[in-house]
């Protein structure tokens, strides 16, 4: 089993900047990629970003791509969201999840999930 647990979320003006992150713990070494989503309307949770675990590749969705930034830190098993330029659009609950398998921009291809941290942007 894989333990997730998200931190960082917050309320933030238009414009402003948080960073998550997505503690790992328990079976880590069995993690291939890890992505983060947020609840959207007519899907179950969109795509917001992911990164290989070991590689460091890194995908994003289209409403995101040059304001949003996922990073690593190895040695603490953690992975980071960093949002920048943050619009009221981007209000939601943000999940992150983990694959024992290639990066997959489908929520329902993910093994475990985190508790969800709310971020909310006030225009």
């Amino acid at each position: 089993q894989v333990q997730l647990v998200e931190s960082g979320g917050g309320l933030v003006q238009a414009g402003g900047s948080l960073r998550l992150s997505c503690a790992a713990s328990g079976r880590t070494f069995s993690i291939h990629a890890l992505g983060w989503f947020r609840p959207a309307p007519g899907k179950k949770r969109e795509f917001v970003a992911a990164i290989s675990w070991s590689g460091g590749s890194t995908y994003y969705a289209d409403s995101v791509k040059g304001r949003f930034t996922i990073s690593r830190d190895n040695a603490k098993n953690t992975r980071y969201l960093q949002m920048n330029s943050l619009k009221p659009e981007d209000t939601a609950v943000y999940y992150c999840a983990a694959r024992e398998d290639s990066y997959s921009y489908s929520s329902a291809e993910y093994d475990y999930w985190g508790q969800g941290t709310q971020v909310t942007v006030s225009s």
